[in-house]
């Protein structure tokens, strides 16, 4: 997940309650970070998290770090590229890339915080112009992926400070946009979509971005894969207005890759069954609908992190076709719970996340 949060902490411990209250309840394997102000703050949030750990440089450092949780990644190597002075001008922050082994799988995550600005106009006579350097900084991003991790598993995200969507004459993505063999924006179908779903509701455009190498597009185009702006925002008390101000201008940008970078826990059901719920993430109630397809007890029950049932929801002799059923969470706190159906020898359990 990437995620601007906007030079933590904007608004001192109650950013820094309300960030690991939401990092501890989204319950992901790495979160990838831009614009940490505060570094001894951020060190000590983590640190009273249990179970996750967090990076970032001690010298120079630009705002970058990665929290990731420790018995699930195994960290072989971190560090900066394009470090040198000739790269400042593209890179104002250089990238951090991350070498990690996740489920026997090596992947290589690369961090970046691009340029600001600018008046959506690409001039390339201009080696200073905005777009013009944030071109140059993701044409250099696909120079080093071509050359040191050609047929690794990469994943690049960041704040990247500008949209998919502008005209291919100022568009400072088209290099990658282009390599439609090589290189995917998973996050595509938002930038084409509403604007409800962007990343950056300020100004409103969807600016933080993830793409990815064809080593992992088989991963992607799987039906569980999820690319998501997480709108936390839906999910507090002054809704948008309250978020900014607590906590960031930017909302985060999640990937979840099947079998890969997993959010779902789920034991698959048969073809003919089926388990989600909406919303997720929630504020007090959600909808869980299942379907199943013979005449059947049905056991659905909800636990928390340590596996202590909260409360079974249905349980009882049902026929079959689909149904749907609320779960009101008004007696629990923000936590990532799971909800399990149970049909004779069958069982599937999914991942809920609550954000009050």
């Amino acid at each position: 997940m990437t995620w601007n949060i906007e030079w933590f902490p904007k608004n001192g411990q109650a950013t820094v309650d309300s960030v690991s209250t939401i990092i501890q309840a989204l319950d992901m394997d790495l979160y990838a970070f831009q614009e940490i102000s505060d570094t001894s703050m951020f060190k000590q949030m983590v640190n009273d998290m249990d179970g996750y750990e967090y990076y970032f440089l001690s010298s120079w450092f630009g705002g970058l770090a990665y929290v990731y949780q420790s018995d699930h990644i195994e960290i072989n190597s971190i560090y900066e590229i394009y470090t040198e002075q000739p790269f400042w001008r593209p890179f104002p922050r250089s990238p951090m890339l991350m070498e990690l082994t996740y489920q026997g799988q090596d992947y290589y995550i690369i961090n970046n915080h691009f340029k600001c600005c600018g008046d959506a106009i690409m001039d390339l006579s201009d080696p200073w112009d905005e777009e013009t350097r944030r071109f140059d900084a993701s044409n250099l991003l696909i120079e080093y992926i071509n050359l040191h991790l050609p047929d690794e598993n990469v994943i690049v995200l960041g704040d990247l400070n500008d949209v998919l969507t502008d005209v291919y004459e100022n568009n400072v993505f088209q290099t990658i946009l282009d390599d439609e063999i090589n290189y995917l924006f998973a996050d595509i179908e938002i930038a084409n979509g509403s604007n409800s779903g962007w990343s950056y509701p300020s100004w409103p455009s969807h600016i933080d971005h993830i793409f990815i190498t064809n080593e992992l597009f088989d991963s992607f185009g799987n039906n569980n894969s999820i690319i998501q702006t997480i709108e936390i925002d839906n999910y507090m008390d002054g809704g948008f207005n309250a978020y900014n101000e607590i906590i960031s201008d930017h909302l985060p940008v999640a990937l979840m890759l099947a079998n890969d970078l997993d959010l779902i826990d789920n034991v698959m059901l048969p073809q003919n069954y089926y388990l989600t719920n909406y919303p997720n993430p929630f504020n007090s109630m959600t909808n869980i609908s299942f379907q199943i397809s013979e005449s059947e007890n049905v056991n659905i029950s909800i636990y928390n992190m340590n596996g202590q049932l909260i409360e079974t929801i249905v349980n009882e002799e049902m026929n079959p076709g689909s149904y749907s059923v609320s779960w009101n969470a008004k007696n629990v706190s923000s936590d990532l719970y799971f909800y399990r159906l149970t049909t004779g020898n069958k069982t599937g359990t999914n991942k809920m996340i609550l954000i009050k």
